[in-house]
């Protein structure tokens, strides 16, 4: 789960996720969720050049249909609607690359929460092809997609020292955030803010359990 360290000549951030290890039994989704967050509260809270939109790049080569029985749908539905309605940075493009053939059911799971807009912005890239340098700069990349940017390893142990520095941010923050609802636009009807307004207040203390 790394933002890589330069940003694209449209000034948007480009993320890498993927999993390193296909031992599912060392795969927690919930973990993998609150990770996220900490890692936008990171991000968002401390970054004063804010990009002009992101590009999540999803490495599936070690996604099997054995990765469905990991997903939580209710978690999932507050970590997409997030992503596409509450983060203060618009999805710019969304990339899934070593997809399989049998992608497309795990792809069902998502498709129920995702907007009409940002389903027309996801591409899918077959094992060993190089369509997605068309849209993202390889050189921006890490090393093992053909970059420039590092190793994954030494993008993801850079954010791990920032997110564990935060550590008593944290734990101070996790219970005090909350949504200030005067704050709100006018039209509180229409269907999205309906669907933000169903999430918790504080994205960090989501109804896990």
């Amino acid at each position: 789960m790394c933002p890589l360290p330069n940003k694209t000549k449209e000034n948007y951030r480009v993320f890498i996720y993927g999993l390193n290890n296909p031992d599912y039994d060392l795969f927690n989704f919930i973990d993998a969720i609150k990770t996220f967050f900490m890692l936008a509260d990171t991000r968002l809270t401390e970054e004063d050049d804010i990009p002009s939109g992101e590009i999540p790049i999803f490495d599936t080569a070690n996604i099997t249909l054995k990765f469905i029985g990991k997903i939580n749908l209710a978690i999932l539905r507050k970590y997409m609607l997030y992503t596409q309605e509450a983060i203060p940075i618009r999805l710019k493009q969304v990339h899934l690359i070593n997809a399989p053939s049998y992608i497309g059911k795990i792809f069902a799971l998502c498709k129920p929460f995702l907007n009409a807009d940002v389903a027309k912005l996801i591409k899918f890239h077959e094992p060993g092809s190089d369509t997605l340098y068309k849209d993202v700069p390889q050189e921006i990349l890490p090393n093992e997609y053909g970059g420039k940017a590092g190793s994954i390893d030494q993008i993801k142990r850079y954010w791990i020292k920032r997110v564990e520095a935060k550590r008593n941010w944290f734990l101070a923050n996790d219970k005090n955030w909350a949504v200030d609802e005067s704050l709100r636009p006018a039209a509180n009807n229409d269907e999205k803010t309906k669907r933000i307004k169903s999430l918790p207040g504080s994205f960090r203390s989501l109804a896990f359990d």
